[in-house]
Parts: C-alpha cells; structure tokens; sequence
C-alpha cells in the first residue's frame, strides 16, 4: 500500500512538472526581477551612464526559469516605467524581451559555474541590439533617456555618420551592460541552494 502511495505521489509529481504549472516561488522570482530592472534603469538614468543596468531581473529569469519566463520581467518594467517615469523604456521593451529569450537558451546550454562571462554576454547581446539599433535609429534618431546619446552625437560628426554611430554606440554598451548583468546573475545563481532552484524549476513537491 505504502509503495503504491509512493509510485502514485512520483506520477502525480511528473504530471504536474510536464503540465508546467506556475508556482508561487516563480512568481515571486519574476516579481523580484521587475524590481531589480526597475532599480537599476532608475540608477543608470539618474546617473546618465552609458549602460542600462535594467536586465540584470531579466537575465536572472531567463537563466533560472527559461526563454519564456525570461521575456516577462522587461515586459511588465517597461511597461510600468514607460507609463511612469521614462517613455523610452516602453518602446524598448521588446529588447528586454528577446534578451530574456536569449538568457534562457544560453544558461541552458552553458553550465553556470563555468559560464565564460564574455561570450555568454555576446550570444545574449547581439539579437537585441540589432533590434534595439533599428528602434532608436527609425524612432528617435539616436537620442534617447540614457547616457550613451552623448557618445552617440559625438560619433555621428565623424566618417560613421549617424546611423553607423547608433550601431557602434549601441552594441558596444549593450555588451557591456550584458556583461555587467551575466557576472552578477552566474555569482548569484551559483550561490542558490539546490533545493531552492529545485523549486523555482517546479520539481520539487509535497510529500504524502
């Protein structure tokens, strides 16, 4: 009876898993990350540096949850902060949203502990800033919120022009800005104990 009761516990377990039911540490893990994208764009803006700080929430995501579950931290704080305080934040929210995308296919595929800091941070950067260089060159013309317009007026007198110079301009801060993000998210993801992530990934389950 009891080695029924067990066998019955681990198909319900295995069900519940392939049914991908959103658990309460997930949510509150994707609650967290709107709130650290929130807190780091408010810092770059105020500061007016040339990086964002505002994917370190969705690359943590991605890493621990997945692409899908990585596309909705940029989703709800650039929505929430293009309402608020920074209108740009909501145009560029679809950039958010393929980073997250891109964080959980490369930490799927790359051990965290050993994550090369550098090259996860290029495979994640690159989709995004195609599509984040086509938003600021069509819509804004390279004149945004952050900091690195300046760099961008700057480069736009010489031979690159102004189109090259958003391209420039925005790969080399949105790679460094993913760099900044991967470090922190690899340390802390490899600080979380194995039965916390067991839970954020949903495989773990009340026993009878």
């Amino acid at each position: 009876m009891s080695a029924n009761l067990k066998t019955n516990n681990v198909n319900n377990t295995k069900k519940s898993s392939a049914g991908g039911k959103i658990n309460a540490y997930q949510i509150c893990l994707v609650a967290l990350a709107v709130g650290i994208n929130i807190a780091g764009g408010q810092i770059a803006l105020l500061l007016k540096l040339p990086v964002y700080l505002d994917s370190i929430g969705t690359i943590l995501t991605g890493a621990l949850l997945g692409p899908w579950f990585g596309m909705l931290p940029n989703l709800i704080s650039g929505i929430f902060m293009g309402m608020t305080v920074d209108i740009y934040s909501l145009y560029f929210a679809p950039v958010g949203m393929i980073t997250g995308i891109m964080s959980g296919l490369v930490f799927r595929k790359l051990s965290v502990k050993r994550v090369k800091v550098l090259v996860a941070a290029a495979m994640i950067t690159v989709p995004g800033t195609v599509v984040s260089s086509i938003i600021n060159a069509v819509l804004f013309g390279g004149v945004t919120s952050s900091g690195s317009s300046i760099l961008v007026q700057l480069l736009s007198h010489t031979p690159l022009g102004l189109t090259g110079s958003i391209f420039a301009v925005q790969f080399l801060t949105d790679y460094l800005d993913r760099c900044i993000a991967v470090f922190v998210v690899s340390i802390f993801v490899t600080m979380l104990s194995g039965e916390m992530k067991q839970r954020l990934t949903g495989s773990v389950h009340n026993r009878a």
